[in-house]
């Protein structure tokens, strides 16, 4: 097994590319404001340049809501930041009273996790730096593998996270990964498959270190999580969609775009401690979209992002 801290970007694009990356592969950066030295976080030294790190985290000129945590959204596999986050959860979020902020993976998202990781890392500390305040840390997909990683294994960064909310989570590994990946592919795709060395490392003991609040969101619909059993994490409040809303069809890209999902990401953030189902307000499985995602965009997403 590898050493666990071993080092081996259009804003839409077609779901057959990611499909592509996923299956056929197992066959205007933002700095936050001034320059701040992030604080020293417990765990191994970071090998990527800091000058790197910094200029992948994207931050709002200023912080205007010192009463909340701020939010840093992590995207996943063969994405960038703008494309699975600038277009639905940021503005959304934004409008409903957080500061945002995202880290744009480097390589799309297909290098080792554990170089990915990294950025995860300096993001957190960076935020917490400039705010003096807990992050919460948001996934899709593969982006839920680099948070965990982080948590686990730079033990530091788990006084700086109040919530870590995961959606799409791949927490167990993937079945796609042990039938397609039998001959060299990407990195990332590798380490989707079950019983992977990365997965194995990060799920050793504790699988939410910390007194972080992790809620996992999952979907029984979910065409890339498979099997679905892989998706619980323990420790963590594991909530499937079709538990809140029984019937509800959300797919891996959905997560990006469901209401749902949103108000139970929002619910997390908002409360002390994990997501609650029984917060929600009668009629929550009424609406389609999170706000301000029009139909239009959803029928785009659907085949386009990841």
């Amino acid at each position: 097994m590898n050493s666990p801290w071993s080092t081996p970007s259009r804003r839409r694009w077609r779901l057959s590319t990611f499909v592509a990356a996923l299956v056929g592969a197992f066959v205007a950066v933002m700095p936050g404001p001034g320059s701040e030295a992030v604080a020293t976080v417990a765990g191994p030294p970071l090998t990527t340049p800091v000058a790197v790190l910094d200029a992948a985290v994207r931050c709002p000129a200023s912080f205007l809501h010192p009463e909340r945590e701020p939010v840093l959204l992590v995207h996943g596999t063969s994405s960038t930041y703008e494309e699975s986050w600038d277009w639905g959860y940021a503005p959304a979020l934004r409008d409903a009273g957080f500061d945002v902020c995202g880290v744009e993976l480097p390589k799309r998202s297909m290098g080792d996790v554990q170089e990915s990781s990294e950025y995860v890392v300096h993001a957190i500390g960076k935020i917490h730096t400039m705010t003096g305040r807990e992050v919460d840390v948001m996934g899709h997909s593969q982006g839920n593998m680099e948070i965990r990683w982080a948590l686990k294994w730079w033990p530091g960064l788990q006084s700086q996270v109040d919530d870590a909310v995961l959606l799409a989570n791949p927490g167990h590994g993937i079945g796609a990964g042990n039938l397609f990946c039998v001959t060299p592919c990407a990195p990332a795709l590798h380490q989707f498959s079950v019983g992977s060395d990365l997965l194995t490392a990060v799920n050793v003991g504790d699988e939410t270190p910390g007194p972080v609040s992790y809620t996992n969101l999952y979907s029984l619909t979910d065409e890339v999580i498979v099997p679905v059993t892989t998706a619980p994490v323990s420790g963590a409040k594991n909530i499937s969609l079709q538990s809140v809303c029984p019937g509800r069809i959300v797919t891996h890209l959905g997560f990006l775009y469901d209401s749902v999902a949103y108000r139970l990401v929002v619910d997390a953030l908002s409360h002390s401690g994990s997501a609650d189902p029984g917060r929600l307000p009668f009629g929550k499985c009424l609406a389609v979209n999170l706000p301000g995602v029009t139909v239009s965009e959803a029928s785009t997403a659907s085949p386009s992002r990841a």
